[in-house]
């Protein structure tokens, strides 16, 4: 299987902190027994890294305003 690279995750992910903080809550939701969404035999935080790349895994991005703060 090829390696993984984190250019290749970067097309998926605007930033590497933000890659970072996603493989790293994917990797312990799948050390917790989350099913992978890709099939694999690599360790938790290559099988998210390899999901984030695929596409299958992405950030959400909450537009509802949080209580106490201003609408737009």
């Amino acid at each position: 299987m090829a390696r993984i690279t984190v250019e290749d995750c970067l097309k998926k992910v605007p930033s590497r902190f933000t890659l970072v903080h996603l493989a790293s809550q994917r990797g312990r939701q799948l050390m917790k027994g989350a099913p992978p969404l890709v099939k694999t035999d690599n360790k938790a935080i290559v099988t998210a890294l390899r999901e984030i790349a695929a596409s299958k895994v992405f950030l959400a991005v909450d537009t509802k305003p949080k209580r106490g703060e201003p609408k737009e």
